[in-house]
């Protein structure tokens, strides 16, 4: 299933990308795989979600996919058709990639390809999709303010989801 969204997403990003304005984007791709990889590593032990494949042998592999496919394309695409004026707007555009994101992610889970695990549900994803697409945007204009701001994000779900720090390796 995750080579299948891989491959749609090759597909959309293929005939909606901004590919000849790549390097505009790879700093935000960058932060994108950068947060992804954080994640599993501080959460190896005690995981938000997990990922269930067939094809693929564990988790591990299906995020490497999430992050050298799906996530550039996801910027790719997401970056370029911003709202540039209209707040409204922004929320709407924003609203909107968390409705597809969610949307894949309720199939997943409805399949049991996706599992929610230590607190974390459907509802937070949501929460966290709108803060994701939201930081994309502010890195890609003020990439320092993203990092800061990521930094209490992560401390955040960190304490509040009781990620133990000790569990780390």
């Amino acid at each position: 299933m995750n080579f299948f969204i891989a491959g749609i997403m090759l597909i959309i990003g293929w005939k909606w990308g901004d590919w000849r304005n790549w390097e505009k984007y790879y700093s935000t791709i960058l932060f994108m795989i950068i947060g992804n990889f954080l994640y599993n590593i501080l959460t190896y032990n005690h995981p938000m979600w997990l990922y269930e494949e067939a094809l693929l042998p564990n988790h591990t592999m299906i995020e490497m996919v999430h992050s050298f496919v799906v996530f550039p394309v996801t910027v790719l695409v997401f970056l370029p058709r911003f709202p540039e004026n209209n707040l409204f707007k922004k929320m709407v555009y924003i609203l909107r990639w968390v409705a597809i994101f969610i949307s894949v992610e309720w199939i997943l889970a409805r399949f049991e390809l996706f599992s929610y695990h230590n607190g974390w549900s459907i509802y937070w994803s949501v929460l966290f999709n709108v803060i994701m697409f939201t930081l994309l945007r502010i890195h890609f204009k003020r990439p320092l303010l993203a990092w800061l701001l990521s930094v209490f994000i992560v401390l955040f779900f960190m304490i509040f989801f009781n990620v133990p720090i000790e569990k780390m390796r």
